[in-house]
């Protein structure tokens, strides 16, 4: 009798021990990073852009109505890889080892999901890659190969490529709610990134958006004709202009068929893999503007001007598919009941230029690819309808994912934990200043390396191997139009920005990284 006491005693004492620590489990937040990639934040109308009335995000926007909006949200170098490392390690690009697109990321450090992962997370990775070496820390991915197709994209998983019939925004936004289905039966918390390609060049617009935005007229931006005259070389030699860079056919999809089937690459890339069905509704609408375009014979100007609108409706169209599928991820969350313990964030990779300067891409630290959307919402947490002027980075992430899922902090990563940013707290130790590196020259769009500093009003550049700064004053010159490096009145912010320049460099181990 007594040992049976005993036993019994010890059954109770395991059973509330599982009990608690199911319960510990459960009361950990579920988070979902959603990652579009060349996203400006122009182009989310939660920012109240010139385009938020003509082309809404309303869905996007339901985040920043529930939660945060970051006005002040920044990349730690504006080029697709190596932000992506970025947000995985909390390590600036020198750190992590990933400077340019052309390197493999090195899967074997520490990141943020191998992190969680053993911390009882369940861990899953769905779309865009885009860093060449085999995904580590995922419970679960499926992923892109490199850029990834728009069409009828492979998907590669563990093993095996496979081909999907389809547009890849929705694909994703299929493969993430299965997943979610899928995981609920764990009872474990989760950590899921659905990683969008779009909108990256080429911006093509999925069958459910190829009619939108045809009969509207965007605005342009005030320096869509941007002559650089004040600026160094590096603006001036560059290769992003819409004028000169964006082609007719690979960019603005305006091929001849009966010849660019065997001698256009991007024909083969993107209407190469499509269906007949899928050819049938695209041709329905692009036909039209090619013969509409070829009777106009425009030249100068007129054929920036006229480029500059086939830019924002593709580009904005393919946005549109990516407001709809945050639209679903949201709406399953309610429909299930992980609204309230879930922390929803939206950003992307970097900025991207819609124009202006009369350039598209990224890569510069001017603010259009320097700067990324960044929205989020945790109710009870984050005050909905809040928004936060903290200058904040895509470093924070990682290191806001461990504070918040009480995960060890391994005291290596270069960020600050958001959380109570998100809070509505303003908190005195906060950060006054950001670094910048970009590395990759020569290369793609042609930009040279250049690192900086930007304390939230003065932003000091280096393009240091011509050793050519430029420096702006924000507050009246919000569109770097005017370099001030040289002018006297101001000599005195410059030099306390190149002290400050330097005091990051040597606070993020920088000398000699470059």
């Amino acid at each position: 009798m007594k040992n049976s006491f005993f036993i019994l005693l010890i059954l109770l004492i395991a059973a509330a021990c599982s009990f608690n620590e199911e319960k510990k489990q459960a009361d950990k937040p579920n988070i979902i990073f959603i990652f579009s990639d060349d996203h400006a934040f122009q182009a989310i109308s939660a920012y109240q852009s010139r385009l938020a009335e003509l082309a809404p995000t309303p869905n996007i926007d339901r985040i920043a109505k529930n939660g945060m909006r970051f006005d002040r949200a920044y990349v730690t170098n504006s080029i697709c890889a190596p932000s992506r490392a970025s947000v995985l390690t909390g390590l600036h690009s020198h750190s992590n080892g990933h400077r340019t697109n052309n390197d493999t990321f090195d899967g074997s450090q520490t990141t943020f999901p191998k992190l969680l992962q053993a911390n009882g997370y369940s861990t899953a990775l769905i779309g865009k890659w885009h860093l060449k070496s085999e995904p580590t820390g995922f419970d679960h991915w499926e992923i892109l190969p490199g850029q990834g197709h728009y069409y009828n994209p492979d998907f590669i998983v563990p093993g095996d490529t496979i081909r999907e019939t389809g547009y890849v925004t929705e694909i994703i936004t299929d493969k993430t709610i299965s997943w979610l289905n899928e995981q609920k039966e764990s009872g474990k918390p989760f950590m899921l990134m659905m990683q969008h390609k779009a909108p990256h060049r080429e911006w093509e617009k999925g069958p459910k958006q190829l009619s939108l935005y045809e009969d509207v007229t965007f605005p342009e931006p005030d320096n869509l004709f941007d002559e650089y005259t004040s600026r160094t070389s590096a603006a001036k030699d560059q290769d992003m202009t819409i004028e000169k860079t964006m082609q007719l056919k690979s960019d603005l999809k305006l091929w001849d068929h009966a010849t660019d089937s065997t001698e256009n690459r991007s024909w083969k890339r993107t209407y190469g893999r499509m269906n007949a069905s899928q050819r049938a509704a695209w041709d329905a609408v692009y036909d039209p503007i090619k013969r509409e375009f070829d009777s106009l014979n425009l030249s100068g100007k007129d054929l920036v001007k006229w480029k500059y609108q086939r830019y924002m409706r593709d580009y904005l169209a393919v946005i549109r598919a990516v407001d709809e599928s945050v639209g679903e991820i949201l709406d399953y969350l309610e429909a299930n009941g992980l609204s309230e313990n879930t922390l929803i964030v939206y950003t992307s990779d970097q900025g991207f230029y819609l124009g202006e300067h009369g350039w598209f891409d990224k890569r510069f630290m001017y603010e259009e690819s320097f700067r990324t959307p960044l929205l989020m919402s945790w109710p009870g947490v984050i005050p909905a309808g809040s928004n936060s002027q903290a200058l904040v980075s895509n470093l924070d992430f990682a290191q806001t994912f461990l504070d918040i899922t009480q995960t060890p902090d391994p005291g290596t990563m270069q960020g600050l934990s958001l959380l109570p940013v998100m809070k509505g707290e303003s908190p005195e130790n906060w950060r006054k200043s950001l670094y910048y590196a970009y590395y990759e020259y020569p290369g793609v769009h042609s930009v040279k390396k250049h690192d900086g500093a930007f304390d939230g009003r003065y932003k000091l550049i280096h393009f240091y191997e011509t050793d050519e700064w430029e420096f702006y004053d924000l507050l009246s010159d919000p569109n770097e139009m005017n370099n001030i490096y040289s002018s006297p009145e101001i000599q005195n912010q410059v030099e306390r920005m190149k002290n400050e320049l330097k005091r990051l460099q040597e606070e993020y181990a920088v000398e000699n990284a470059q």
